[in-house]
């Protein structure tokens, strides 16, 4: 049986074992899954992949996950690629200053398998 793929997503979180958790669940389910553990790796694959989403953390080393979807919305190859912040904070002011950033939806930690595939598939059509 062949798995239809659903699409291409790059997952940018530094924590090695929440970057497998939500890789297999993506992987899983038909994504092709992109690894970065940073927001500098994560902008140089998003130039060199064509993405369908972007998961990334906030708190992370160098370069925040705001800072990425700044970025990422600034970059005429790139400011059309849904982004989900996936983050333990989960204040409603952290929520509202991801979508002012750019963000397209707000996941926080711990998900379920369920709600990440749905915030996916619901931000990339």
């Amino acid at each position: 049986m062949s798995l239809i793929l659903l699409g291409t997503i790059l997952i940018v979180e530094d924590s090695p074992s929440e970057l497998e958790l939500m890789s297999h669940y993506l992987h899983e389910s038909g994504y092709n899954v992109i690894k970065a553990v940073d927001g500098r790796e994560a902008l140089i694959k998003a130039e060199e992949q064509k993405l369908d989403a972007v998961v990334t953390d906030v708190v992370m080393p160098g370069m925040s996950g705001f800072e990425l979807c700044r970025a990422l919305k600034r970059n005429p190859q790139t400011q059309k690629v849904p982004i989900v912040v996936c983050s333990s904070k989960n204040q409603e002011i952290d929520r509202l200053w991801a979508i002012r950033q750019g963000a397209d939806a707000y996941v926080t930690k711990p998900y379920t398998r369920d709600q990440l595939l749905g915030v996916i598939k619901s931000v990339a059509v």
